[in-house]
């Protein structure tokens, strides 16, 4: 009975002994420290903080590349329906000044051969000619009557004129046309401007 005394008493002795030490002698003797919980959860929330602004860059990223792209497919896109929609432009434009020599003619000739059978026959044609350019897309301007634009008409001179507002197309020289919404060729007009009063002394 009193060794087992002994021995527990001994044993009380080591354990006090043992919760006495300083981590240095606990390290010292082969006992590590508890790691520090509250730092290891800081160090954790830092790395999901930067995982998440990488995340946000990398999406932003993509987003504008996706909307770079989709600019990009939208331009091929409009470029090759102006390449469709204008690829007649060439053509037509060679076709304009036999057009003119037919309208010309009709002109010329209305008064004394329209009931010609050969008049007819150009007039005709000259209708045929008309349609396949329609169905292409070309339009003839509208000047008589119409307020001067630079934008479509080429003024070959002014006329002072007292009936008509000033910088109003009195004559059409040549004719303009349209393909679809461009300017095919500009029509050639004269234009009226202001007649100026006289001084009376």
């Amino acid at each position: 009975m009193e060794e087992k005394k002994v021995e527990n008493n001994q044993t009380q002795v080591s354990s006090n002994n043992q919760e006495q030490q300083t981590p240095e002698e606990q390290h010292s003797a082969g006992e590590l420290p508890q790691p520090d919980q509250k730092t290891e959860i800081e160090f954790l929330m830092s790395k999901i903080e930067e995982l998440e602004k990488q995340a946000a860059m990398h999406k932003d990223l993509l987003l504008r590349k996706a909307a770079e792209f989709e600019n990009y497919k939208r331009r091929t896109e409009a470029d090759a329906l102006n390449i469709t929609k204008y690829a007649a432009e060439h053509i037509i434009l060679q076709l304009l000044p036999i057009l003119d020599d037919l309208s010309r003619s009709l002109k010329n000739g209305k008064e004394k051969l329209e009931a010609d059978p050969f008049y007819k026959g150009v007039e005709l044609i000259y209708s045929k000619f008309m349609k396949v350019l329609e169905a292409q897309g070309v339009k003839v301007m509208e000047t008589v009557g119409k307020e001067f634009n630079v934008d479509y008409h080429d003024a070959l001179m002014q006329v002072p004129k007292a009936d008509v507002p000033p910088h109003t197309i009195i004559e059409e020289v040549e004719k303009g046309y349209l393909l679809h919404d461009k300017v095919l060729r500009h029509a050639k007009v004269i234009v009226s401007s202001p007649v100026e009063e006289e001084v009376k002394n």
